[in-house]
């Protein structure tokens, strides 16, 4: 039964118009389709909770199932030879096709049948007109010609609709394509996702089959689907090692052919998807296309993100996407590595598109990201991920103390508005160790989505150097972080966000030996009037805990004295943006730099939210200048009274200490709540 494809037409029936149920079907499958397109157009518009937490643990459990035995069984009945081109269907499982969503193409690998995005359907079409296109397994098309049928397709799309971006997803020979496409269209506004791109084909062992599958004797080529299920593993490998044999490469091809026959014999289907002369016509293809691809680099000017596998025994993809990061548009592209994973990246359950998507701040409705129309918010499963690969703060334990309206001082996050724009303002921990345990217990405990205004360096580089790839901070964007400017800050209030900000900034963040909590603010208040002209409150707060879990040894005053290191960092200085150039003080010394930081028996870290205060009725107040000024130095002279209290209050906290806290919780559980200072 056909649950993935909602049509299936050829390209030259195709101008300027979404897929419809119009194409080269036989008439089992077009009733079918019609039926369960029926189905998703009755779906309600809009869902109760209760609903969308169902749908949301549905798409969870599918995505644990096996991806390829998803993409073989819908497989089944595309590989049904109908004579036809290659086209594209639009996957039901996608929501409907509306005006303002970006348009994304996926581009097959080697298999050509389009599935290859099949556990990420669900969740593509809630932020995607999403296209697949399927070449059939008999269909001969050149690489020039597909690079055609693409070029009509996004040349269509792009007179609809030439401020809406055109996403090319391609998968191996998807990505030689997509680079092709894109070479040849300059013009057109291309968002270019390349996985595992086999544009390495010349410098991996997939060219090795192409002399041994030749070598197959005739009688043996017309069963070979058939061998490929039935015969045991073991003396398949005697079979084909035997053909190997005479050929100059004989060791290198014997291995690689056990490793794909055995690949084939677990997946029979693949026999049918690839037969032997299919399989020789995509490996010339591949050939071509690699080459194709590589003359035209120089042309491409899109913006491209490389995901590539480290474990892919195909192709060298991690190598190659290494070389293209260097010679595509350094400033518009970008490289994530997954090291356990294989070369169909997408048919893993681990792997989320749409999540790679967001922490790369790919995502994009016009010609550039817009960090809040643009933002998804994340979902819990996301969230919960991000809290996972953070889960050394859970060693430290978090103590969070809020309070209410009345003044009275709680435990836990009571005492924080609901209702935005509410404005969080304290002081950073060294490194900025207090921010991710913030956001993600705002989240997990008030489900308030707190937007942190964050260094630039979270977001770009100027170029590749000393400092931690970008793609470290990918979890902190899907947290909804934006670089932090004014204009930011303003459209955030203007949606009535939370926002998290820091004043003291990276001065506080990279702070000397025996500066911990102390507060690097400008002279003149930065947010006061803002905050006041969309009446957002503001809430100080406190944190401590940075000298629990280490002490800085040797910082920034004794590097710059050594030359090798203060040529480093001096060298750090061109990597990303730098802030405040116009200030003058301790506040203007930004400068990025690694301090030695000598690891203590992790402590705790305390908040400590204050009463909010309110500036709305009070705009035009806090529109002169030395009002404002006043309510500025209240809120630091908030901050630092939090930071005494916290510091007092923790020497009296039974759980300081790790030991402690492990025997409360082998008693308790190791899920309990640890106590802490009674208030």
């Amino acid at each position: 039964m056909a649950t993935t494809a909602a049509c299936l037409f050829p390209p030259a029936s195709f101008s300027g118009h979404p897929p419809s149920p119009v194409g080269k079907m036989n008439s089992y499958r077009t009733s079918i389709i019609t039926t369960r397109l029926a189905m998703s157009e009755e779906r309600a518009p809009a869902a109760t909770a209760e609903v969308k937490r169902t749908e949301e643990k549905k798409e969870k459990d599918e995505r644990c199932m096996n991806g390829w035995n998803e993409y073989l069984e819908q497989s089944k009945e595309l590989i049904v030879p109908d004579g036809g081109p290659p086209r594209w269907f639009s996957p039901l499982e996608c929501a409907p096709r509306l005006d303002n969503f970006p348009l994304l193409l996926f581009l097959p690998g080697i298999d050509g049948v389009g599935l290859g995005l099949i556990l990420q359907h669900q969740k593509l079409g809630r932020i995607f007109d999403t296209w697949c296109l399927h070449i059939p397994v008999a269909d001969r098309t050149p690489f020039p010609d597909l690079v055609k049928i693409v070029e009509k397709t996004v040349r269509s799309e792009h007179q609809r609709s030439r401020n809406r971006p055109i996403y090319l997803v391609g998968e191996s020979l998807g990505a030689c394509l997509a680079l092709a496409v894109a070479a040849l269209n300059p013009d057109i506004d291309f968002v270019l996702i390349l996985a595992n791109p086999a544009t390495s084909f010349s410098r991996s062992d997939l060219q090795l089959l192409t002399p041994l599958l030749e070598a197959l004797p005739d009688p043996l080529s017309p069963g070979l689907p058939n061998i490929l299920k039935l015969t045991e593993g073991e003396s398949l490998r005697i079979v084909l090692d035997s053909v190997v044999q005479g050929l100059p490469l004989q060791t290198t091809a014997g291995e690689l052919v056990k490793d794909f026959t055995t690949f084939l014999l677990s997946m029979p289907i693949l026999a049918d998807i690839l037969p032997k002369e299919t399989l020789l016509w995509k490996l010339k293809m591949l050939n071509s296309a690699s080459a194709y691809a590589h003359s035209r680099l120089y042309s491409i000017k899109a913006q491209t993100l490389i995901l590539c596998s480290g474990n892919d025994l195909l192709l060298p993809s991690q190598r190659e996407g290494e070389r293209l990061l260097k010679l595509l548009p350094k400033s518009k592209c970008e490289l994530r590595k997954f090291d356990c994973s294989g070369h169909f990246l997408f048919l893993e359950g681990s792997i989320d598109l749409v999540t790679i998507i967001k922490g790369t701040s790919y995502y994009r409705r016009g010609k550039y990201h817009n960090y809040l129309s643009d933002f998804i918010p994340p979902t819990p499963d996301e969230v919960r991920k991000v809290i996972e690969s953070y889960s050394l703060y859970n060693l430290v334990a978090t103590v969070m103390l809020s309070t209410l309206e009345d003044g009275t001082v709680v435990k836990g996050l009571a005492g924080i508005p609901s209702e935005g724009p509410v404005l969080f303002v304290g002081d950073h921990m060294l490194l900025g160790l207090d921010s991710m345990p913030l956001l993600c217990r705002f989240f997990s405990e008030r489900n308030i989505l707190v937007r942190a205004m964050a260094h630039p360096l979270f977001f770009t580089r100027s170029k590749k150097g000393k400092l931690p790839d970008i793609s470290y901070f990918d979890s902190l964007r899907i947290m909804g972080a934006v670089p932090v400017g004014p204009t930011n800050l303003f459209k955030l209030f203007s949606s009535k966000s939370h926002v998290l900000l820091y004043p003291g900034g990276v001065r506080e963040a990279f702070h000397r030996k025996g500066e911990e909590y102390k507060l690097f603010w400008p002279e003149q208040s930065e947010f006061v009037r803002m905050a006041a002209r969309f009446g957002a409150r503001i809430v100080p707060f406190g944190v401590v805990g940075e000298d629990d879990v280490g002490k800085v040894v040797f910082d920034y005053d004794d590097l710059v004295k050594i030359p090798y290191f203060r040529s480093e960092i001096e060298s750090l200085k061109d990597e990303v943006p730098q802030l405040r150039r116009g200030f003058s003080g301790e506040v203007a010394n930004q400068q990025v730099h690694l301090p030695l930081i000598l690891p203590k028996v992790p402590g705790r870290f305390y908040y400590y939210f204050g009463k909010p205060l309110e500036t709305k009725g009070r705009e035009q107040e806090l529109e002169d200048k030395e009002k404002s000024q006043e309510l500025y130095l209240q809120v630091k002279s908030e901050v630092e009274r939090c930071i005494t209290y916290l510091k007092e209050k923790r020497e009296i906290d039974p759980y300081r200490g790790l030991g402690h806290r492990l025997l409360y919780q082998a008693s308790n559980g190791f899920n309990s709540e640890i106590p802490t200072f009674e208030i």
